[in-house]
C-alpha cells in the first residue's frame, strides 16, 4: 500500500521559493500562444485530448479493469473552449480514494498543458452529491505513516487544482463535505444548489482539514468565519454559504438535479468570450499577489501586464473597441 500512496504524492514547494520561480518565470516568457483549432495535443503525448478521452483510452493500457471515476468532457460548438472534469464514482458517493485521487491528479495535470481549454467546469454526475469527502473505508486501513503520506497526496491535488492556469469552477449540486469543499475551495469559483450541504466536518471526526481548508476557507470567508465553521463542524446550505461568500452564485434546485451546474456553465459562458491570455495572466496576478505583500503584488501585476501588452489579443481588443464590434480573440 506504501508504494501506491507514495505515487500520489507530488514534489513540495516553500512559499518563498514558488514565488521566486513565479518572479523568474514571469520575467522570462516573451509569450502565449493558445491556439483554437485543429487537435488538442496532451504534453509530450502528442494525443488530442477528446470528451471522455480516459474512458475512451482506458482499454490500450493494461489497467483495463480500473473503473472510470473521473473523467474530460470537451464542450464544442459556442461552447469551445470550456472543458468538464466528470466525477461519477456513484457508489462511493465521490468519496476521495486511491483510483479517484489518481484519476483526478492525472487529469488536472493534463489540463495545465492544454493552451485550448479556457474554463474549467468541475462537476458530479452522482446525484444529490458533489463530493463526499475521504474514503473513511479505505482510511481505516492505512497506519498512521501511510495515513500522513496519502493526505499529504490530496493536499498536492488540491494545490494543483489551484494552480491550473485558467479560471475553474466547481458545481455544487449536492453534498460537499470535508474534502470535498476543499476540492471546491481549491477553485476559483463556485455555484451551489439552495439544497446542497457543505462544512469543513473533519473536527467532528477529531481530525482538522488536512488538504487545504484550514488555509483557503479562512482566505475565502474570513478568518473569524472559518474559526467558527472548522471549530464546529457547521454544515452549511446554498443560500448560507452565498451570504457568507463560500459560493459565487446559489441558485434553487431544479427538477433535475443540476442547477448548480447549469449556473457554472452560465458563468463559464461568461468568461469565454474575454481575451484568453488576459484571463490566464489576471488569475496569476491575483494568485500570487495576495499571498505577498503590496509592493511584491504590485511587482507580480507588472510582469503579467507586460506578458499581455505584445499579444494580437490586445490589438484586436482595441481594434474592436474603435470599431464598436465585439472581439474575435484567437489567444495570440
Amino acid at each position: 500500500m506504501t508504494s501506491l500512496l507514495r505515487r500520489l504524492v507530488g514534489p513540495s514547494c516553500s512559499s518563498s521559493r514558488c514565488l521566486g520561480v513565479i518572479l523568474r518565470e514571469t520575467h522570462g516568457r516573451t509569450s502565449l500562444q493558445l491556439p483554437r483549432d485543429g487537435a488538442r495535443l496532451l504534453a509530450g503525448g502528442g494525443r488530442p485530448l477528446t470528451a471522455y478521452s480516459r474512458a475512451q483510452s482506458r482499454g490500450q493500457h493494461t489497467e483495463a479493469a480500473e473503473p472510470v471515476e473521473v473523467d474530460l468532457r470537451r464542450l464544442e460548438g459556442e461552447d469551445d473552449g470550456i472543458v468538464e472534469v466528470l466525477m461519477s464514482r456513484l457508489k462511493a458517493r465521490n468519496a476521495l480514494g486511491h483510483v479517484f485521487v489518481s484519476q483526478m491528479r492525472e487529469l488536472v495535470s493534463t489540463l495545465s498543458h492544454d493552451a485550448a481549454v479556457r474554463v474549467v467546469v468541475f462537476r458530479s454526475s452522482v446525484p444529490g452529491v458533489f463530493c463526499a469527502g475521504a474514503d473513511l473505508k479505505e482510511r481505516a486501513l492505512m497506519n498512521n505513516a501511510e495515513s500522513d503520506l496519502f493526505v499529504h497526496g490530496l493536499r498536492t491535488l488540491m494545490d494543483q487544482i489551484a494552480s491550473l492556469p485558467m479560471p475553474t469552477i466547481a458545481a455544487m449540486d449536492g453534498v460537499a463535505l470535508g474534502g470535498g469543499l476543499e476540492l471546491a475551495l481549491a477553485c476559483d469559483l463556485r455555484t451551489a444548489a439552495y439544497s446542497a450541504q457543505m462544512g469543513l466536518i473533519e473536527t467532528t471526526r477529531g481530525l482538522l482539514p488536512g488538504a487545504g481548508g484550514s488555509q483557503r476557507l479562512p482566505r475565502t470567508v474570513g478568518i473569524t468565519l472559518a474559526k467558527e465553521l472548522i471549530f464546529t463542524g457547521k454544515r452549511v446550505g446554498g443560500q448560507t454559504a452565498l451570504e457568507m461568500g463560500l459560493v459565487n452564485r446559489a441558485v434553487e434546485q431544479n427538477q433535475t438535479g443540476d442547477a448548480a451546474y447549469r449556473e457554472a456553465l452560465s458563468l463559464a459562458r461568461e468568461i469565454l468570450p474575454q481575451g484568453p491570455i488576459a484571463v490566464r495572466m489576471a488569475k496569476e496576478s491575483m494568485n500570487r499577489g495576495v499571498e505577498v505583500d503590496i509592493g511584491s503584488a504590485m511587482a507580480i501585476e507588472r510582469m503579467c501586464y507586460a506578458r499581455v501588452i505584445p499579444t494580437r489579443d490586445r490589438q484586436e481588443g482595441m481594434a474592436a473597441f474603435i470599431e464598436k464590434r465585439p472581439p474575435r480573440y484567437t489567444g495570440e
